[in-house]
């Protein structure tokens, strides 16, 4: 060796690298992972899309129940108020005077009043009934202005008129019909001791479920017929959108000048606001359900994730040696995970989504699926796959290649 020799730098070390992994790569190898075993995927991923159909159904059905409530108050309107008697002073039932309709009638801004009064009589469907099965059912005078008032709609036959509401003609609501069974125009009913002929029977009404359950005679009728007394029981009132809350705030003292402490008012859209917020504590209450379910799932999936660890130590070991880092292993398994949740999170909103069509299409409601269910529900899944694979992907990246090799 020459000292020139000698004194010749030593050529400098190249340091290895391992390989990027691209996000194509990462998405390739936890297909392939999930390739290689489709009945414990599709299984696994079933769990999420229960979870999250769940979640998504529940939102959807109320949504679409809710839009049909806001659809109906639109086409029955919400400037509809009601009047009746409370208690009187002295104690008992009060009455409200019987000019309290045509007092009513002054207000400017009203557009309709109309009245039932209520009476003692019975009404079966006939004469052989034992008195006292009433099924529940009462009789109450009415004039033929109250079908428009409370948007109410004939289902057959007709409404009083001038004509009929000073004979004993009849018109059921819709349970009265149902259960008399009686719902030919032209049948005769028995009130009080006496034949009336029915001349209609009148769809549900929404606003005034109160009349569902009546047999409506007209208000001449009724004094004639059945010792009504002519005391309005119920009255209600239309009045211009704009100045629903200002007539609400008169309507008892006109109603019944000397006493207006006896008398009610009430709002019939506010009890359909309120059975809409009962509704939505019971979808709270279901939505934690579905909450448990998408648990359940990605408790699933975990488990699935810890097994394919167990079965592929061999593959992880073999990657190892070829020169795979811990955070390549990791993120294998993590993206393996994250795509079996986001299947199944996707089945899920497309599941819920057709349980929420079909529930609406029966119902004849509108099809209402918040955009933010679908996108929490598939972001809640992504999240719970991230959560369920993060332990099996450390497990597997801290083998050691020749551990895992050897199957120990």
């Amino acid at each position: 060796m020459t000292p020139d020799t000698a004194r010749q730098p030593s050529p400098p070390r190249t340091r290895l690298r391992a390989a990027r992994l691209r996000p194509a790569d990462v998405v390739r190898l936890g297909g392939t992972g999930l390739r290689t075993r489709p009945l414990r995927v599709f299984l696994s991923a079933l769990g999420i899309a229960i979870g999250v159909a769940a979640m998504i159904a529940v939102v959807g059905i109320s949504g679409s129940g809710q839009a049909e409530v806001d659809r109906r108050l639109e086409a029955l309107g919400t400037n509809l108020l009601r009047i009746s008697p409370g208690k009187s002073m002295e104690g008992g039932r009060a009455k409200l005077p019987e000019e309290s309709v045509a007092m009513i009638r002054r207000v400017p801004p009203v557009q309709q009043v109309a009245a039932t009064g209520a009476t003692e009589a019975h009404i079966y469907r006939n004469e052989r009934i034992a008195v006292g099965r009433t099924g529940s059912l009462v009789v109450l005078a009415a004039g033929s202005d109250l079908l428009p008032a409370v948007g109410g709609q004939v289902r057959r036959g007709r409404w009083l008129d001038s004509a009929t509401e000073t004979y004993p003609a009849v018109v059921l609501g819709a349970t009265a019909a149902q259960r008399l069974d009686v719902y030919t125009p032209g049948t005769r009913v028995w009130i009080e001791g006496r034949w009336f002929s029915l001349i209609g029977v009148l769809d549900p009404v929404p606003l005034a479920p109160e009349i569902d359950g009546a047999a409506l005679v007209g208000w001449p009728a009724a004094r004639t017929y059945l010792r009504f007394d002519g005391h309005p029981s119920t009255v209600y009132v239309r009045a211009e959108d704009s100045q629903v809350t200002a007539v609400r705030g008169v309507l008892a003292a006109t109603a019944h000048p000397e006493k207006p402490g006896e008398v009610q008012v009430s709002r019939p859209s506010d009890a359909l606001a309120a059975r809409e917020a009962t509704e939505s504590t019971l979808t709270g209450l279901l939505l934690g359900l579905g909450g448990v379910a998408l648990l359940v799932g990605g408790v699933g999936v975990g488990n699935t994730m810890v097994i394919s660890v167990l079965e592929r130590r061999p593959e992880i070991g073999l990657r190892r040696a070829l020169g795979a880092t811990k955070r390549q292993v990791r993120t294998q398994f993590v993206a393996e995970s994250l795509l079996l949740s986001l299947i199944g999170g996707l089945g899920g909103t497309v599941l819920g989504t057709l349980i929420t069509a079909g529930y609406a299409l029966s119902r004849d409601w509108p099809t209402v699926v918040p955009v933010w269910a679908s996108a929490a529900g598939v972001g809640s899944t992504v999240v719970i796959g991230m959560i369920a694979g993060l332990y099996p992907a450390v497990r597997a990246s801290r083998l050691a290649p020749t551990e895992a090799l050897s199957g120990t």
